[in-house]
Parts: C-alpha cells; sequence; structure tokens
C-alpha cells in the first residue's frame, strides 16, 4: 500500500452542483436562487450584522462615553518595584532589561506604590508627587526627561 491508493471515505466526496445548465438539468430557469430577492442577483453579498431588513443591533444600541485621543497611556513603575531591582541608576532602558517594564509608550511614569529605602537616580517623563516625595526622603534624584511622547 502507498499514498496513491488513499481513496476518501465512500460519501465522502459530493459531486459539484452544475448549475445554469439549461431546463433538463434539474436545476433550470432560476438556477436553484428562486425568482425574486436581492440573494437571486449576481454579485449579492450580505452585510456583516445583517438582520433581514430589522434595524441592526449595533445600530439599535446608544452610543456610550468619550474617547479622548490625545490621551496619553504611560509605562508605568512603581517605587516599591524600584527597591526590589539591583542598581542605584535607573531609566527605561535599565528597567527593560531587568524586565520591570516590556515596552515605553508615550514615556515611562514612576507611582509612588510601595516604600524604597535607599537613594536611587531615576531618570522618567512623569513622576506621582508620592513617588517624587518617597525617593527623594530615601537621599535618591529625581530626574525628568523632556515632554513625554514627542519625537526628541
Amino acid at each position: 500500500m502507498n499514498l496513491s491508493d488513499v481513496r476518501a471515505p465512500k460519501g465522502q466526496v459530493k459531486k459539484q452542483k452544475r448549475v445554469g445548465q439549461g431546463m433538463g438539468s434539474r436545476r433550470g430557469k432560476y438556477s436553484g436562487r428562486g425568482a425574486k430577492g436581492a440573494k437571486s442577483v449576481s454579485g449579492y453579498s450580505l452585510m456583516r450584522g445583517f438582520e433581514g431588513g430589522q434595524m441592526p443591533l449595533h445600530r439599535r444600541l446608544p452610543k456610550r462615553g468619550f474617547k479622548n485621543i490625545f490621551r496619553k497611556e504611560y509605562t508605568v513603575v512603581n517605587v516599591g518595584r524600584l527597591n526590589e531591582l539591583e542598581g542605584d541608576t535607573f531609566d527605561f532602558d535599565s528597567l527593560k532589561s531587568a524586565g520591570a517594564v516590556k515596552k515605553l509608550q508615550d514615556g515611562l511614569k514612576v507611582l509612588g506604590d510601595g516604600e524604597i529605602t535607599r537613594p536611587v537616580t531615576v531618570t522618567a517623563h512623569v513622576f506621582s508627587a508620592t513617588a517624587r516625595q518617597k525617593i527623594e526622603a530615601a537621599g535618591g534624584k529625581v530626574n525628568v526627561v523632556g515632554d513625554a511622547g514627542s519625537p526628541s
């Protein structure tokens, strides 16, 4: 036995429906499409969400909320996480190599969750007030990078 002997099981392969072959073909006149309506014409394609002429669900539901297109999404790191990491100077590249952050979105933001017990120098785009206060209270320095999100 080899691959050329393998056949599909009986009944699995169906003959292709040949439409438009005239009146003697059992599918004459309308070729199985019926007489009238959108589905009977060539080039018909169903609109996504079409409900048979009823107002589609996505149009019946009200629009909600507001999406600010100018919102900045910052990559966030907490001071408690900085305390766990090795080293005394942190910027985006050092945090990425340490595995603390994955990618820089519109900038790096340092938040004040957790405690920091050693002096560190942190370079980021934005600092929360509590993060700045905790870093400076531990004897560290805060460096603010230029405008976050600008191509510099």
